[in-house]
């Protein structure tokens, strides 16, 4: 597809998302079950069904478009996804550092989610999109928020423990 104007560079980048988050969702699971610790798994868990809710907004940005639902490959998550994969894969780390690392992933993937609803909300306001940019703005911040619980994890996971299963 050749992207020629504002509208076809939304679509784009709508396409692109409403992938990334259909991935994101088998992430989250494989996220949530990598985790011992309760609390950060029910907090995966719950960004999960978020991340059902987000592709459920999508579905009406592109109703509003009538346009039936499209995906375009977002290579930044499969980035990330497959980023992942092989640290678990081939690092087969301890379980205090798989956490952390599961953190640290869903940090990364929040960033990423947060730049890409940032700029599609901004270019839904500017093609006069009122309705599509506030669903989008509702995704963005929940992103935010799901970004700041993460960060509040990682900044309080206790290392001693990584420290410690490193020593052993």
């Amino acid at each position: 597809m050749t992207v020629t104007n504002l509208k076809e560079l939304f679509v784009h980048g709508l396409e692109d998302i409403y992938y990334a988050e259909e991935e994101l969702l088998d992430a989250l699971q494989d996220l949530e079950n990598q985790t011992d610790e309760d609390e950060i798994a029910e907090a995966f868990a719950a960004h999960h069904e978020e991340t059902q809710g987000h592709i459920d907004r999508l579905d009406e940005v592109f109703q509003m478009l009538d346009m039936e639902p499209e995906t375009e490959e977002c290579e930044g998550i499969e980035g990330l996804i497959n980023e992942h994969k092989t640290f678990v894969e081939e690092e087969d780390p301890e379980q205090e550092v798989l956490t952390l690392h599961n953190l640290i992933a869903g940090q990364k993937t929040e960033h990423y989610e947060i730049a890409a609803y940032g700029n599609l909300a901004l270019l839904a306001d500017r093609l006069g999109m009122d309705d599509a940019g506030d669903l989008l703005h509702e995704n963005l911040e929940e992103e935010q928020e799901a970004l700041e619980k993460l960060s509040g994890f990682v900044d309080d996971y206790d290392y001693d423990k990584v420290i410690e299963a490193a020593a052993d």
